[in-house]
């Protein structure tokens, strides 16, 4: 028997709040995997784990809320809490492997590409880890074409990401790539949800489910990790470089003026200037270069 599968039981709210938690956590990782990159000091390992513990979290956080909305119609749905919560660790896990190795390896295509190569199946092995983590009267089949479709666009959305938090500048610039990934990993579940169909049968029907329902999950799915992420914004707000980026006084263009007390930068002399040739001081009348032969050359 072929179950009705309904992924928006609860009509716009769950997209919706999906869609905020992953923009969150995508905003203060980027932000932190920035902050690591272009400041270079004790607490780089630091700033990295924090960000990726911050992007891991809220994509977890996005899947369930999403799945509370998830529902079939002949059959309750139930979840295992240590294969759901196992997902969680999962996706932080995989998600730090591929920010250290962009933090740590330099940004360059290949880089980019393996990291988020690697961040990307972790979104994806979260999702379907999951996945496998519910209990109702059935079986649950994907479509091969859909799944495939939701693991490229887990792909892109990562390496994507990853290239934004070292070529984006600038908060603003930083909150908008925050909700593009946002987007991409919300598109990326309803893609993978869009593969999903259920068969009933008579013999699966007598069994049981065993575990927690959605709404016994939303407590703690909402507390633990909505108070991680509370907390990493404020870690993120009370650093001015993380919100405001450089101040102008250190930027490069602006340590190259010449400030009193400190001598001058070395003269290097341009085509067709003479080698040992020294700037005069002002005031000071020029002196006539006489060259070897004993002709006396014009005044410079």
């Amino acid at each position: 028997m072929q179950g009705t599968v309904d992924g928006f039981s609860y009509g716009l709210v769950t997209p919706v709040a999906a869609f905020f938690m992953a923009c969150l956590g995508g905003a203060l990782g980027l932000r932190c995997t920035t902050r690591s990159l272009r400041h270079r000091d004790s607490f780089k390992a630091g700033w990295l784990a924090l960000g990726a513990t911050s992007i891991g979290t809220g994509i977890w956080t996005m899947h369930f809320i999403a799945m509370m909305g998830f529902s079939v119609q002949q059959a309750p749905v139930t979840y295992d809490r240590p294969i759901t919560f196992a997902s969680l660790g999962v996706a932080v896990l995989m998600v730090g492997i591929g920010i250290f190795i962009v933090g740590y390896r330099g940004a360059t295509a290949l880089t980019l590409v393996t990291g988020g190569t690697i961040t990307g199946l972790g979104v994806a092995t979260m999702h379907y880890l999951g996945m496998a983590g519910m209990r109702l009267h059935g079986r649950i089949e994907y479509d091969t074409l859909t799944v495939a479709l939701s693991v490229v666009i887990a792909v892109v959305a990562a390496t994507a990401a990853l290239w934004a938090a070292v070529s984006v500048h600038g908060f603003l610039a930083s909150l908008g790539a925050s909700l593009v990934m946002g987007g991409a990993v919300s598109g990326m579940h309803y893609t993978a949800m869009a593969a999903v169909s259920v068969h009933l049968q008579a013999a699966e029907r007598a069994a049981v489910g065993t575990g927690d329902t959605a709404t016994s999950l939303l407590l703690p799915m909402l507390i633990g990790p909505a108070v991680f992420l509370i907390l990493a914004a404020v870690v993120v707000m009370f650093d001015p470089l993380l919100v405001m980026g450089d101040p102008d006084w250190q930027r490069p263009a602006a340590r190259s003026v010449h400030r009193p007390g400190v001598p001058a930068p070395r003269h290097v002399p341009s085509y067709g200037e003479p080698a040992n040739w020294t700037a005069r001081p002002a005031g000071r009348a020029a002196r006539r270069s006489v060259p070897r032969g004993g002709h006396r050359s014009q005044d410079w």
